[in-house]
């Protein structure tokens, strides 16, 4: 087969979907012959959802970041006051 020829050929998406069989993917394989000795257990839509930890409200977060915050200016003011110029 020469260059030209491949050149001229020209395959898209039409001469694709025209093809008389398509062989299933690798996964579709697997997974065809693994469901005909275990077939899968059906699931519902959603999992139920899993038991919930108590959330802190947003005052406390509030008041922690701002404590921080608060702490962070004092030390810096504090190591400021005590460096000599």
């Amino acid at each position: 087969m020469s260059q030209e020829d491949n050149v001229e050929r020209e395959f898209d998406i039409k001469w694709a979907d025209g093809a008389e069989h398509k062989e299933p993917s690798a996964r579709a394989r697997m997974l065809a012959a693994r469901w005909e000795e275990n077939p899968p257990q059906p699931q519902p839509f959603r999992a139920d959802p899993g038991p919930r930890t108590p959330r802190r409200s947003s005052w406390s977060s509030t008041a922690i970041v701002l404590g921080c915050v608060v702490a962070v200016i004092l030390l810096l003011g504090y190591s400021r006051f005590q460096a000599p110029y």
